[in-house]
């Protein structure tokens, strides 16, 4: 596919799903992406449906409600950017949990209304959504459809150019996603199964891009691998491979090969050491050598993961480790490499 293909696909995406194995940074990267798309004056709706309020953590805000918040503002793009310049858009968030997302269903279907929170106080709710996990995921994901298919007849809504969402694990993603499949069992006719098979429609169209991130290790490669997979059986788009958290490469290969075979000039090293004016040890120049070997072993590591991932046949994106950890600043820096590769 051409360039010019490419990226004509991305534009016509509306839905990004990002997930991941635990530990990857799943959550940054679907938030530093709702930062980017959120350029040119559009608005980016950023949902989560795990219950962690991780969205408020990484942005400093209040916890969410259930209730549509404006977060941030997007990433402003600037000619430097490869085009003309253009105003940021903004960011809302949206923690969506399975209850609410009931009683919003039980409102719109059936018009209970009130009494509708009155079948939550007896618990009703929790008892449809424990019983019933494949029912929790149409309510989960019916509420992200919602907002990807809302439009001006939509009263006081927001409507949104993208939604991004921060979706459950690589494990799950699939089973997550395919909600029709899910009720084959529970539910074959009715509202309830025809707003399922109306989501499957759109979660394996082009409107709908899944983005799976990973770290340069074993395990995680192998879950992306197999989850790739697993979503392609099941007619669901992946869209890129996002590997998180890349230590810089700046230091050459030879010189990580002469690390790790022990072949390090130490003496030529400590008289680098001195020329930059830093006292010299035995004992510092030991821990420096101890060090460097560590890191040839995990760049030499990661190489062999990085081959990995370009064999799978998906674009992939690269994003750096941030010394500082991830602030809001950070979120930023971390966007504009997203759009710097393409996404966003």
């Amino acid at each position: 596919m051409s360039q010019t293909d490419t990226s004509a696909a991305r534009e016509q995406v509306r839905l990004h799903v990002v997930t991941g194995k635990g530990g990857t940074g799943k959550s940054t990267v679907a938030a530093a992406l709702a930062l980017a798309l959120a350029s040119h004056g559009r608005d980016v709706l950023l949902c989560e449906v795990e219950g962690r309020q991780g969205i408020a953590r990484m942005f400093d805000v209040d916890p969410l409600p259930y209730d549509e918040r404006r977060i941030a503002t997007g990433l402003a793009r600037t000619e430097a950017d490869g085009g003309p310049a253009g105003s940021a858009g903004t960011v809302h968030a949206l923690h969506i949990d399975a209850e609410s997302a009931l009683l919003d269903y039980l409102a719109m279907y059936y018009k209970l209304g009130r009494a509708g929170r009155a079948l939550d106080r007896f618990g009703v709710t929790e008892f449809a959504t424990t019983i019933a996990p494949g029912v929790r995921d149409v309510l989960l994901t019916g509420k992200v459809y919602e907002a990807v298919e809302r439009n001006s007849r939509n009263k006081g809504a927001v409507t949104y150019d993208a939604v991004v969402l921060d979706a459950p694990p690589t494990g799950r993603i699939a089973q997550f996603l395919n909600v029709g499949k899910e009720l084959a069992g529970l539910a074959k006719v009715g509202p309830i199964r025809s707003q399922a098979d109306t989501m499957t429609t759109l979660f394996r169209s082009p409107r709908t891009a899944i983005h799976l991130v990973t770290v340069l290790e074993e395990m995680p490669v192998q879950e992306t691998w197999d989850g790739i997979e697993e979503l392609r059986a099941d007619g669901l788009p992946v869209g890129s491979v996002v590997v998180n958290q890349v230590r810089p490469r700046d230091i050459a290969e030879s010189d990580l090969a002469l690390v790790r075979a022990g072949d390090l000039d130490e003496a030529a090293l400590g008289a680098d050491l001195e020329a930059a004016g830093v006292e010299v040890t035995p004992d510092l120049v030991d821990a420096l050598v101890d060090e460097a070997r560590d890191h040839a072993e995990r760049r030499a590591l990661e190489e062999a993961q990085r081959a990995v991932v370009d064999g799978f046949g998906v674009p992939v994106i690269e994003l750096p480790r941030l010394p500082a950890g991830v602030d809001l600043g950070g979120l930023y820096d971390l966007a504009a490499r997203l759009r710097e590769q393409g996404l966003g």
